[in-house]
């Protein structure tokens, strides 16, 4: 296998974009906050809301004293709002089972709520840099072109943690900053639709760029329609919770207006199976 470390490296340090949880003194718990934030979502959105979060729930105890309703709200447009309630479980544990402080071990990462295996990898990465295969979407897509020579990833499997950890550098910050690079690559030049190849450090070592970047005919997931899908609906529903004045909605006055009753039933339904709201007496509300 080439020699991908030393130019991702130089790179990395002359490129890398200036986020929050790439500063020093960010912390454990910032980057696991970030983590949960960043699933599906999208930098620019993600970092105003972390500075917010953070801000206000400093640690993992702050968090676990609130309400997972003030979660839900403070998650506020986010997407997926189950992260938010999975983050606070996650902070109760933190808090219960090791004395409020983030935990290093992969392990006890991945036993918290929410964490799977590449959380669990990333906070132990990058908040305590310790050496472990870190494995993206990004990441997975750079492997993929470079050595495999196709043009899309294929569905995720052990053996890109195996990939990766094969370019690692024995020393542990080394090694950190590879995981970082090859994330930060796959982020911004070997990108899905329009890859950079002009500008990027492997090109020298690039299987797919060598045979002339084929298609080689590798499944891309499409992303499914957002306008008037039951995701929209459970958004709507959970955005009139949260401006609720009175943190409880009767349950025919939760976006009345919505075009497809059946639909909005059915959003109403799929967040109190999901733990993201409750119906008492008639009013729906926030978890308390």
């Amino acid at each position: 296998m080439p020699d991908l470390a030393a130019p991702l490296v130089e790179w990395y340090r002359a490129n890398a974009r200036d986020l929050p949880w790439r500063r020093a003194g960010f912390g454990p718990w910032g980057v696991l906050v970030s983590e949960f934030m960043l699933q599906q979502t999208p930098v620019n959105r993600v970092i105003p809301h972390l500075e917010a979060w953070l801000t206000r729930w400093p640690t993992p105890t702050d968090l676990a004293a609130a309400a997972p309703a003030d979660a839900v709200r403070q998650w506020a447009n986010l997407g997926y709002p189950r992260r938010a309630l999975w983050l606070h479980r996650a902070a109760v544990e933190i808090r219960d089972r090791h004395d409020g402080v983030v935990p290093r071990d992969v392990d006890a990462l991945l036993a918290l709520t929410g964490i799977g295996d590449y959380t669990a990898r990333a906070v132990a990465v990058f908040a305590y840099g310790d050496r472990h295969p870190v494995v993206d979407t990004n990441t997975r897509r750079v492997l993929a072109r470079v050595i495999d020579g196709r043009s899309q990833p294929g569905p995720p499997s052990r053996r890109d943690l195996r990939a990766m950890e094969a370019i690692l550098p024995v020393d542990r910050t080394t090694a950190a900053v590879v995981n970082a690079a090859t994330m930060e690559l796959g982020a911004t030049v070997c990108t899905a639709r329009v890859p950079r190849c002009e500008v990027c450090p492997l090109t020298d070592r690039c299987a797919w760029l060598a045979a002339g970047r084929p298609d080689t005919g590798d499944e891309r997931r499409k992303q499914a329609r957002y306008e008037g899908s039951d995701r929209q609906a459970r958004g709507a529903v959970l955005k009139a919770l949260r401006d609720a004045a009175t943190h409880a909605v009767p349950l025919a006055e939760v976006v009345p207006d919505w075009p497809d009753r059946l639909q909005r039933d059915r959003a109403i339904d799929s967040l109190i199976a999901d733990g993201l709201a409750e119906a008492v007496d008639g009013l729906l509300r926030l978890p308390v």
